[in-house]
């Protein structure tokens, strides 16, 4: 069995933030091709600033506890800031990760990303 932190477990078992914010400003899906893991990433930008965030998580319990975690990372930061997250960073936030497991940090990261990226895009 993988060993995780209890932050980790903390946040698998009560993630923060779920659900969607309907009329988003930033929106960002990404999906592991391996696993299956998806994550749906919702954003309420002001002036650019990351106000609000909110996941749909389907997958393992690190995938879910890095969404949670992700939330709480971005809350207030610039999207400069956003775009500097690193999934060493949001691994670290956890408690660490099995090395199985790194692909979930990479999944919310690239989720924010995409998000950001768009939301740029469509304020240029």
């Amino acid at each position: 069995m993988e060993s995780y932190s209890d932050i980790v477990l903390e946040h698998a078992k009560n993630p923060r933030n779920v659900g969607i914010i309907e009329d988003a400003d930033a929106r960002g899906v990404q999906m592991n091709p391996v696993c299956g893991d998806t994550l749906m990433l919702t954003l309420r930008i002001a002036d650019d600033h990351i106000t609000e965030s909110r996941i749909q998580t389907k997958g393992c319990a690190a995938s879910v506890a890095t969404s949670s975690i992700l939330t709480e990372l971005i809350q207030g930061i610039t999207l400069d800031e956003a775009m500097e997250l690193s999934h060493e960073g949001v691994s670290e936030a956890v408690g660490g990760l099995p090395p199985s497991k790194l692909h979930s940090a990479a999944l919310v990261v690239d989720a924010l990303r995409r998000a950001v990226k768009g939301y740029r895009e469509a304020h240029a």
